[in-house]
């Protein structure tokens, strides 16, 4: 294990809140400032949470049982850990990664009614209470978020992997993912970085890098930036 190690990242939200692309505008900001860094995403991030992300948000797959799906949601995130994040983390680099516990605390035990114990309890398990430095939660409103993923959807070619099963939920869901959400931050503020999403993107960009830089003491000098998935 390096000496040092590295920090974990997560970015949280609402389908649609723009995630990804703030993630991937961070990952460059902080590669340029010669930081180690990882970029990931759940599920999925290796080749097996890969193959279950595709069950979980297929749409033909709608007969899921919801602890069916919080139990493979665990799957991939337990392979993901052993394969991505902890060796990232010992070898001092920097993991951003789109989404972690958090999602499932918000949709299967926000969204899905499951209450957050189960998903607490898988964690401890599952997941060896592996706990972000930092997460960026990104908040914003959910009927213009919900309605950009499934525009976004509308979007893909054919040849396209078939993602939209959470988006083709109704709006008490969202809201109930969305309250879920606002309860983590305040059961965790030290740890989440509660960002309102509703405006610019170039001023999201700067509220995300002043909360990384303002709450996590990072050095490194080596500039490499790798993407697991």
């Amino acid at each position: 294990m390096s000496a040092r190690r590295g920090k974990f990242i997560t970015f949280e939200g609402l389908d649609g809140c723009g995630k990804s692309t703030q993630l991937a505008r961070l990952a460059q900001k902080l590669s340029e400032r010669g930081f180690s860094v990882v970029v990931t995403r759940e599920p999925g991030g290796t080749d097996t949470g890969e193959k279950i992300r595709r069950l979980l948000l297929d749409t033909r797959t709608s007969g899921l049982a919801p602890m069916a799906e919080l139990a493979l949601m665990f799957a991939s995130r337990a392979q993901h850990i052993n394969e991505v994040i902890l060796p990232g983390l010992d070898a001092g680099q920097v993991v951003l990664c789109d989404r972690f516990t958090d999602s499932s605390e918000a949709y299967q035990g926000g969204g899905r009614k499951l209450g957050s114990k189960p998903v607490l309890e898988l964690h401890r398990v599952l997941t060896n209470d592996l706990k972000p430095d930092l997460t960026i939660l990104m908040d914003s409103d959910v009927d213009a978020r919900v309605e950009r993923a499934r525009r976004r959807n509308l979007t893909r070619t054919s040849s396209d992997a078939d993602e939209g099963r959470f988006e083709k939920e109704n709006r008490a869901f969202f809201t109930r993912v969305r309250n879920a959400y606002l309860e983590i931050a305040k059961r965790e503020p030290k740890r989440v970085a509660l960002i309102d999403a509703r405006g610019r993107p170039d001023r999201t960009h700067a509220k995300i890098l002043e909360a990384v830089l303002q709450k996590l003491n990072l050095e490194s000098s080596s500039r490499k930036t790798q993407n697991a998935r």
